[in-house]
């Protein structure tokens, strides 16, 4: 007797865990994609994929694609595509370091200028496609021409533009000081601190929205679930922020983009201006109608995208200390597969933040993993297509069942 009464509970728990899988395939699939990638590339290069050092430059080299990956999810979700972020980036890039070798302005004037610059270009592909009516794909690709020859003429006379000023290298290469005096902590002590207060705070805020939820009388996961789910994410920070204690800490290319991460989660999911894009993303034309501007959405997302690309621009042209006539070469693409791979939909109106950072950690897990494998070039190419692929068909089948 009591063995069967044993029983019910875990049957219900299986039951209750393969129920909010089914009903959140399309958020939940992408962090399993992401869990089985790094864990066969562990498995693969014998733990080296896994290591401190690797996992630091992996976040480092995805930074600059991920930060483009949050803008082109709010491009897509608003059903529109930009082509011209990637060399738009490089070319900014290219602009900021003129400022620093050439006029010797400070960082301190460089980046205001150079983000406001990146605003400015994307006011201007919004104000072709709201106020002309062009598709968004011609407007784009005519910038991504455009942004390449300029980028071609700022680097023309050298080819290649070194950035001397220590500081801003140290964007892309710097890591987050330590807090001193604590020696006796394995690691860097402000990395586990910082991880130790991100967890308490995610899981203050489930708590809370929680509550919230119950109170409104809505949907919320069993309590077996809602703890696993804590459990879970709380201890993927933990790890993470343990790895990363025991290089170099926390670097300012994550600490960069866990800024952008959170401004715009906060912006799409808290904020009146999140729901009215999603609402134009949804149904433009219900959204006009119900006292959205669909024009006022337009320029607000392509000038967000323009500030995104210039800050891509920043993180790339200091991680490399260099301008190349090359920088920025494909970047759209990979921020689009990124979008795509983190559950933005191709009807638009559906896609998160968190979801395009996600999917760009499995686009650089791929690139990662298969240059420690010593995988050939051609062959990552067609890996990351088929990953895509397989993105687009997965968010095709959701729909049509409702998901």
């Amino acid at each position: 007797m009591s063995a069967v009464q044993e029983s019910i509970p875990t049957k219900s728990f299986v039951q209750d865990l393969s129920t909010v899988l089914r009903k959140n395939v399309r958020e939940y699939g992408m962090y399993i994609a992401l869990f089985v990638i790094m864990a066969i590339f562990a498995v693969l290069t014998k733990g080296l994929f896994l290591s401190p050092r690797n996992i630091s430059n992996l976040i480092n080299q995805t930074g600059y694609i991920a930060i483009l990956a949050v803008g082109m999810t709010l491009v897509i979700v608003i059903r529109h595509i930009d082509l011209s972020v990637g060399f738009l980036a490089g070319f900014l890039g290219a602009i900021a370091a003129i400022l620093m070798v050439q006029y010797l302005l400070p960082v301190i004037a460089v980046l205001p200028i150079v983000l406001a610059l990146g605003i400015g270009a994307g006011l201007i592909t919004a104000f072709l496609i709201a106020y002309f009516g062009i598709p968004a794909f011609v407007a784009t690709l005519a910038g991504w021409l455009i942004y390449h020859g300029l980028l071609l003429q700022a680097t023309m006379s050298t080819g290649t533009i070194i950035i001397p000023n220590k500081t801003f290298n140290a964007i892309g290469n710097g890591f987050i000081p330590d807090i001193p005096g604590f020696g006796f902590v394995p690691g860097h002590a402000l990395t586990l601190l910082l991880g130790i207060i991100a967890i308490v705070l995610f899981v203050i805020s489930q708590i809370n929205d929680r509550r919230k939820k119950m109170s409104y009388g809505f949907e919320v996961l069993p309590n077996e679930i809602f703890v696993l789910k804590l459990v879970f994410i709380s201890a993927i920070v933990g790890l993470v922020c343990w790895v990363l204690a025991a290089y170099n800490g926390i670097s300012w290319t994550a600490a960069i983009v866990l800024l952008v991460v959170g401004v715009y989660h906060f912006i799409t999911t808290r904020t009146v201006l999140g729901r009215h894009i999603y609402a134009v993303g949804g149904n433009p034309e219900a959204a006009e109608l119900s006292g959205i501007s669909v024009k006022r959405i337009t320029y607000v997302v392509f000038g967000s995208m323009g500030f995104l690309a210039a800050l891509s621009g920043i993180l790339f042209a200091s991680r490399l200390q260099s301008a190349t006539t090359t920088a920025g070469n494909l970047f759209e693409l990979d921020a689009i597969a990124a979008a795509y791979v983190g559950g933005v939909s191709a009807a638009g109106g559906v896609g998160t933040i968190i979801g395009s950072l996600i999917g760009a950690l499995v686009m650089g897990s791929l690139v990662s993993g298969m240059n420690l494998m010593g995988v050939d070039i051609s062959v990552q190419y067609i890996a990351r297509g088929l990953v895509l692929v397989i993105a687009v068909i997965f968010d095709a089948a959701t729909r049509r069942r409702g998901g």
